[in-house]
């Protein structure tokens, strides 16, 4: 019978219990509780992403966003540079070549003064972007703060804005447009951002007001009112960066109807006035020729319907991105 040799240290018998064994497997777990694995066991566990992170990646891997930010920043280069694209002016015209068709440096044709369409059309994108955005940024901006502190504060306030808000959305809107607008002369947009900033303000206070009181409801919120903190610093801290998800949606959806609710009021002659540049003035004169010269009302009437529907899309992407039901 062969002699057993002893273990001469405890090293030693760590080495013997070899690969797999006891030890090791201990040291192993050991090591995987300091490290957990990530959702694919490929690595460690980061740090948690926000909803904003979260809402970026789903964003990215959306067709529908890629789609509409790309026209959508087509629109917003050539508005500012339309000559990168148009070498004309869009005010010379030519009555000798009215209502023509397409020709070789004149792909759109000509409207009914001997202007060009092509022209036109990508000068018009500088008025419905610059109408859009400005509103945009009005209404959300105003919307938000009245909303917002209705909201926060309730009582009185809170009681004055709902009346006040019920009393603008009883106005219609194209009605309104035509009693404001029709006493100014101005023919610049901010006649028209005016207006509407001023009958969409309501709707994204709606919005402000009921984000606002979702949110001061929660856990965090009533700790740091426990803790002492103020309503300026609740209110810009802890309540406003969770707030402020639904008033982007609407805000990115409405500014699509903006711009087509000022070629709506370009179209019945109270919105923006030539010599302004503008699709719905475009469409209001190629009206009347649809019949001999259909291409004056086709391409303004498309520029118009595929920049409507890139900021819808866009929104529509934004909303299923930032609604945590839909994840």
């Amino acid at each position: 019978m062969p002699e057993q040799q002893p273990w001469d240290d405890a090293s030693g018998a760590i080495s013997g219990a070899g690969a797999g064994g006891p030890t090791d497997l201990a040291m192993e777990e050991g090591g995987s509780l300091e490290k957990p694995p990530g959702p694919d066991g490929a690595g460690p566990v980061g740090k948690p992403r926000s909803l904003w992170s979260d809402a970026w990646r789903d964003l990215r891997r959306n067709p529908v966003f890629i789609i509409s930010s790309l026209i959508i920043l087509f629109l917003v280069v050539i508005s500012i540079w339309p000559s990168l694209i148009a070498g004309q002016d869009p005010l010379s015209c030519d009555l000798s070549r009215a209502q023509e068709g397409s020709q070789p440096g004149h792909p759109f044709g000509f409207d009914g003064q001997g202007c060009d369409v092509y022209t036109r059309t990508v000068y018009g994108a500088r008025t419905s972007v610059t109408v859009g955005v400005c509103a945009t940024l009005g209404v959300s901006l105003l919307g938000s703060v009245l909303g917002g502190l209705a909201g926060f504060f309730g009582g009185a306030w809170d009681a004055v804005l709902s009346r006040i808000t019920d009393v603008f959305f009883g106005i219609p809107v194209v009605l309104g447009g035509l009693v404001f607008l029709s006493v100014v002369t101005s023919s610049t947009v901010w006649p028209v951002v005016g207006f509407i900033v001023l009958l969409g303000w309501p709707q994204i206070a709606r919005i402000a007001r009921g984000s606002v009181i979702t949110a001061k409801q929660n856990d965090y919120v009533q700790a740091a009112r426990a803790l002492g903190a103020s309503n300026s610093r609740m209110m810009l801290r802890h309540i406003t960066p969770n707030a402020v998800a639904p008033v982007i949606v609407v805000a990115t959806i409405a500014l699509g109807t903006y711009i087509s609710l000022e070629a709506t009021l370009s179209f019945l002659g109270v919105g923006l006035k030539p010599p302004a540049v503008s699709w719905g003035i475009d469409i209001s004169a190629a009206s009347q020729y649809i019949r001999n010269a259909p291409h004056m009302l086709l391409w303004p009437a498309g520029a118009l319907a595929v920049t409507v529907l890139a900021f819808i899309m866009l929104g529509d992407a934004v909303r299923d991105a930032l609604d945590p039901k839909l994840r």
